[in-house]
């Protein structure tokens, strides 16, 4: 079959870092082609410099057969090459269709022709299945419909090639399905995908050929057939990982957090009631739209309570806000991470320290440069991030690294309760298991963990118990010895 894409000993460096060294993958037309790897390893920077976003220091790029080299990702999509990122870039005060359409909008006799635009976008979203109104504005939707709709502004180039980079890490089961009969559909075509994803069953379910980087080298590709999840593991961090999940040395203790008919005003949110004990880590599962993230929220005072009490500790508090929520020892990962978790303009230092000010302040006069130094070089080491330097931005890290930072932002607070939403979105398997044994570290030490996952194997592997949300109510309350099944039929409950 003949090479569509040929990406040729690719190489990458940023200052103190070798980003990709000599990397080389070739997309046949009408597959999918997957890229692995830990993050760091240079997936979505390979990505990068054939969107034209980066510039590559050496190497080449042949699209059927011809030499080319983007300066920007203009030239790339007119040349048909889409890519489908990871962090949602959207113009969020616009329409679905303005925002798929942007940079070439119709044009009529008056202007722009808002009937051909709707127009367009109806046959684009009827071709794909995709139930969005192409009128409604981008920040009233959710992000698995922000997501397809990035999917079809791709689709809408009629690319030949398109990179999807982690596509499902907002996506539900039934909307994964959903992506993926897209994603064949494209490949039917004659389309190249390359898709990146650290979900190994996704990969092997959907992938023809599997190409492996690790630190930013050409470790492997591989027929997709002749694949294992522990072979594609050993490929990926260079040794054997026995056990994905930590045992759980954890004990919980007393109740520390009594919440009792919670119920939030603009939310889907109602009478939800629990206890979550000191030394816990208690998992919320639950469909998107389920009312998992809005109990988060209304939590961390970032939704407004219509009703219902808190209780820490015995003593009845209200977090009016994040500011209150964290003096009442709370500290929240939030779902989106680029959104509403880094500060892009920021370096690793400053997003580091941020949410513990004034722990830095000297006399209410200047910051510490010192204890802010040494706490961050603390956390780089504590969780491993991959950089050169704590000043380096932190828009330059990869997508795991960028969570790692804020997971030592906020364990610098020394919380007491950890609300974290989905803290293993778009992290590979080894930085996974890292991630877990810290949970299981925080409870060990009596912290308390509220975890919003949508990975249901994640749950029963990490957590102690697992609340299941359905239709912004409580459905009922499992042990880590249930099934997925029973976890999957308690969120159905009332929808």
């Amino acid at each position: 079959m003949q090479n569509l894409l040929e990406i040729r000993n690719v190489s990458k460096a940023f200052p103190g870092v070798k980003a990709l060294d000599d990397v080389s993958v070739s997309v046949r037309a009408g597959t999918i082609h997957s890229l692995m790897g830990e993050n760091g390893a240079g997936k979505s920077t390979l990505m990068k410099c054939l969107f034209g976003i980066y510039s590559a220091d050496s190497g080449e790029f042949v699209l059927e057969g011809k030499k080319v080299s983007f300066v920007n990702s203009k030239q790339a999509l007119e040349h048909g090459v889409s890519m489908v990122h990871q962090e949602l870039n959207q113009v969020h005060t616009r329409s679905v269709m303005e925002n798929i359409w942007l940079g070439r909008f119709p044009s009529g006799l008056l202007g722009i022709d808002h009937g051909k635009m709707y127009r367009d976008t109806l046959a684009i979203f009827k071709d794909l299945n995709i139930a969005v109104d192409p009128r409604a504005v981008i920040s009233t939707l959710s992000v698995s419909q922000r997501q397809m709709v990035e999917i079809a502004k791709a689709v809408s180039h009629d690319s030949k090639i398109l990179v999807f980079d982690e596509p499902t890490s907002s996506l539900s089961d039934v909307e994964v399905e959903h992506l993926f009969r897209i994603i064949f559909s494209l490949r039917d075509r004659g389309c190249g995908i390359i898709y990146i994803s650290h979900k190994m069953n996704e990969i092997l379910k959907i992938s023809d050929d599997v190409t492996v980087l690790r630190d930013g080298r050409h470790v492997a590709t591989t027929p997709a057939a002749e694949l294992t999840i522990d072979t594609i593991i050993t490929q990926m961090v260079g040794r054997e990982l026995s056990n994905v999940y930590p045992p759980k040395a954890n004990v919980p203790g007393d109740v520390l957090l009594k919440v009792e008919g919670l119920t939030a005003t603009y939310r889907n949110l109602r009478d939800v009631s629990f206890e979550l004990r000191k030394g816990e880590i208690l998992g919320v599962a639950g469909l998107m739209g389920a009312g998992r993230t809005e109990m988060l929220e209304s939590l961390f005072g970032l939704a407004t309570v219509k009703s219902g009490k808190i209780f820490k500790g015995g003593a009845e508090i209200h977090n009016t806000g994040p500011r209150r929520a964290k003096r009442n020892g709370f500290a929240m990962l939030t779902e989106e991470r680029r959104a509403t978790g880094i500060f892009g303009v920021l370096n690793i230092r400053e997003n580091t320290t941020i949410a513990n000010i004034k722990k830095y302040l000297v006399k209410r006069l200047y910051l510490s440069s010192k204890s802010m130094s040494d706490d961050t070089v603390w956390s780089i080491g504590k969780f491993r991030v991959k950089t050169h330097s704590q000043f380096a931005k932190i828009n330059t890290l990869s997508g795991g690294n960028q969570q790692k930072v804020i997971i030592g932002r906020w364990v610098l607070t020394n919380p007491d309760i950890y609300l974290f939403d989905e803290p293993t979105r778009g992290i590979d398997v080894g930085a996974k298991y890292e991630i877990y044994q810290l949970m299981i570290d925080l409870a060990k030490e009596g912290k308390a963990i509220v975890m919003v996952s949508s990975e249901l194997p994640e749950l029963l592997g990490v957590c102690d118990r697992i609340l299941v949300m359905s239709n912004g109510r409580l459905a009922g309350t499992v042990d880590s010895s249930a099934g997925q099944e029973d976890i999957m039929m308690l969120a159905a409950k009332y929808v």
